[in-house]
């Protein structure tokens, strides 16, 4: 029997503007007990159908799937593979139009959570073979259908669950990674953007492997990196670096504490500039990204990439995240050369476009030196913003003139 979630008097307006979350407040009474991650159907103070989506326990009561009744929920209180097969469809309709993939593409983001009506849910491809990654009991609890869907529809010959870290511990899973769907010989593949070569590793590395939301900026990057000396900090793999390198960079410095990444960045420069070359013109050093630009020399850099990882998960934490990000790009415009370019990000979503300007704003007032911004950067087209749910927005940055 369908369960059910009824909401108070006055607190459907969000849904009937199609925004995908339900929070806690906003529900009069929870019919039947669901489990976490089961599909209830959402409805009105008066009884009218608003939605299905999955039931978890939380600020966020509800993530909603679909407004409609296409498809209704199976008995077991999940969606039916149909469903999935629409909005993986859907998903890869949206990637085709974008060019993707392409003849020097062959890894991008095939579903962004609510960017493609799937909250909860983060599907990467990496040539051949999908990488999902679940955020919500709901989703892990569909992983096989989901994976059933990309088969079927994306042609993918393997597809590997990365949900150990993301799904809810609380939710009383057995989490674990591994395949769902096919298999493979190796965990880690090369894979192409934008003609440069990448090895990723999506069972040892971060996220799913590689960071695909920075492909356009790691092009722009690419784009002014001729003849200047490069300081790439919390590089992890090297991305930023090897578009430098390939675009004619005299120097490249990357940094990052991590000495697995730093190992994996060795050698994707290695792939894509030779050996002899990448010793020449590239330094790989495991440090961390501050104490390093703390103790270089004033000027030794005429560009800089300040892509630190999130500073605020959640916003109990958003004002530590902010002095960090005024402390950290207070340090980089001090030290750039005149005349320099300084790229730096924020990838928190806790952390508004306006409060990281405002934070960056605040660096250079610090440091007193004249900084124009050129442009201000985000996420590329296959990393979404569903327009009735801005919080997508997440990634945030900036490209800085220092005179």
């Amino acid at each position: 029997m369908m369960k059910s979630i009824v909401l108070k008097r006055g607190r459907d307006e969000s849904v009937r503007r199609f925004h995908p979350w339900i929070f806690s407040g906003a529900v009069a009474s929870v019919e039947e007990a669901p489990y976490e991650g089961e599909v209830v159907e959402v409805l009105s103070h008066d009884g009218h159908f608003l939605a299905y989506g999955h039931y978890q326990k939380g600020s966020i009561a509800v993530r909603i799937l679909t407004f409609a009744q296409d498809f209704r929920p199976s008995e077991d209180g999940r969606m039916p593979l149909a469903f999935w097969q629409d909005r993986i469809g859907k998903a890869l309709n949206m990637r085709r139009t974008l060019g993707l993939p392409s003849s020097g593409t062959d890894c991008y983001r095939l579903v962004h959570g609510e960017g493609d009506s799937l909250p909860g849910l983060i599907v990467d491809i990496y040539g051949d073979v999908a990488v999902l990654q679940a955020h919500s009991a709901g989703m892990y609890l569909s992983a096989d259908l989901v994976a059933e869907a990309l088969m079927s529809c994306a042609g993918v010959r393997a597809v590997f669950n990365k949900s150990e870290g993301t799904a809810p511990h609380k939710a009383g899973l057995d989490l674990h990674d591994g395949y769902i769907c096919g298999d493979c010989l190796s965990d880690e593949t090369a894979v192409s953007e934008n003609g440069h070569k990448f090895l990723v590793n999506w069972a040892a590395g971060q996220k799913t492997g590689f960071f695909l939301d920075q492909r356009d900026n790691r092009q722009l990057v690419g784009s002014y990196a001729a003849g200047r000396k490069v300081l790439n900090l919390f590089c992890y793999t090297g991305g930023f670096s090897v578009y430098a390198l390939n675009a004619g960079a005299s120097s490249v410095v990357s940094v990052d504490s991590s000495a697995v990444a730093v190992g994996m960045l060795r050698r994707n420069v290695e792939l894509n500039s030779g050996e002899s070359d990448a010793a020449r013109r590239h330094s790989a050093v495991c440090a961390d990204a501050i104490d390093y630009l703390r103790d270089s020399r004033p000027g030794e850099f005429d560009l800089m990439v300040v892509d630190p990882p999130a500073f605020a998960k959640h916003r109990d934490a958003l004002d530590n995240a902010l002095r960090a990000y005024r402390r950290l790009n207070a340090a980089a415009i001090a030290k750039i050369a005149p005349g320099g370019l300084l790229f730096t990000y924020s990838c928190s979503q806790a952390v508004d476009r306006k409060a990281f300007e405002l934070a960056v704003f605040s660096a250079a007032a610090q440091t007193g030196r004249s900084v124009r911004i050129l442009r201000r950067l985000t996420q590329p087209a296959d990393h979404p913003v569903n327009i009735y749910h801005p919080e997508g927005d997440y990634l945030k940055g900036l490209l800085l003139y220092v005179e």
